[in-house]
């Protein structure tokens, strides 16, 4: 069994970002004869502060995040989003590509050594021979995943447009999200206000 820890990687993110969405932004007034090398932040800056958020559905940003079950569980509830995800059905993890193991992902709440780390291991090690005695049994993977942990690593790739990022950040860096959640989303927000300034400045 190998135990790593979330990550995410951004897949796809346009240059220029800003500079489409006030181009896209000024077909509304017909204004786009004050489109300047500078005008863009100031542009966009005004069309958030009126609540004018429909212009940044427009671009789109794709991700791809490795989170342990649960939390894609809460991913994929983000409805305006589109999914690629890990099956569970189709992955034999008996199989060589995958290490003849399971992959967790190894849980920020318990100290590594700790008792309750200690047990939350032991558990998953005993889900993982589960799992393979089944598969040895003649048992098929989508048959034999019903024993695999929550801690089960998850692979997905999450895409949707700016204004859902804005609404998935603001759910899941909250200090009412689950641990787990909020270890991947905080610093994917803050990649995010680097890459896309005043889009994410107010997301906290």
């Amino acid at each position: 069994m190998k135990i790593i820890k979330p990550s995410y990687e951004i897949l796809t993110c346009p240059l220029f970002i800003l500079e489409m969405l006030e181009q896209y932004g000024r077909t509304c007034y017909k204004s786009e004869e004050k489109i300047t090398e500078d005008s863009a932040k100031t542009f966009i800056q005004g069309i958030i502060n009126r609540g004018h958020q429909s212009v940044i559905e427009h671009v789109s940003i794709t991700v791809r995040i490795i989170c342990d079950r649960g939390v894609s569980h809460e991913i994929v509830r983000h409805r305006l989003a589109s999914y690629s995800q890990e099956s569970t059905r189709y992955c034999n993890y008996s199989k060589e590509k995958f290490g003849n193991e399971i992959t967790v992902i190894k849980p920020c709440f318990w100290e590594e050594g700790s008792e309750l780390y200690n047990i939350w291991e032991k558990s998953c090690k005993n889900s993982e021979l589960s799992y393979f005695m089944l598969l040895e049994n003649g048992a098929q993977p989508q048959e034999a995943r019903s024993v695999l942990p929550h801690s089960l690593k998850a692979e997905i790739i999450m895409t949707c447009n700016l204004r859902e990022w804005i609404h998935f950040f603001k759910l899941r860096t909250s200090k009412a999200a689950h641990p787990q959640m909020r270890e991947i989303a905080i610093p994917m927000l803050a990649e995010f206000q680097q890459r896309v300034p005043i889009i994410f400045d107010n997301n906290e």
